[in-house]
């Protein structure tokens, strides 16, 4: 069992299916970064703000594995657990169908920071109380 940090759960809306019915891969990306935006903010972090005080989060690379497809209208919940490696905030995120709790989609999301401009060993990862 994951040791997940946070959970949110959503719907599929039909404009995010292709002709197959299904939820379109790149769609994916979004509900996983929708999920990595609201932890942030429960834990009283602003994108808006951090840019303000020029702390750049930026992804710089994205595992997924597709397990089971999501259709028109499935409700489903991403859960998430962080690790930080180094220099990197890894997210582990999990995509899970309500009805039947069938794994659809594993993901691995490799963030980095810039501070004025420049590239962070991890540290800024510390201070966000993450």
């Amino acid at each position: 069992m994951e040791d997940y940090i946070f959970e949110i759960q959503l719907k599929v809306r039909d404009y995010e299916c292709d002709i197959q019915g299904i939820v379109n891969n790149a769609v994916y990306q979004n509900y996983l970064e929708h999920a990595r935006h609201e932890y942030l903010h429960s834990k009283n972090i602003s994108f808006k703000e951090l840019t303000e005080k020029d702390i750049i989060l930026m992804v710089s690379r994205i595992e997924m594995d597709f397990k089971k497809s999501l259709t028109s209208s499935d409700t489903f919940t991403v859960k998430l657990r962080i690790e930080i490696q180094g220099v990197k905030l890894i997210f582990f995120e999990d995509i899970f169908r309500v009805a039947d709790n069938a794994l659809c989609l594993r993901a691995k999301v490799e963030v980095i920071a810039k501070v004025n401009g420049k590239l962070t060993r991890g540290e800024i990862f510390d201070t966000l109380n993450l």
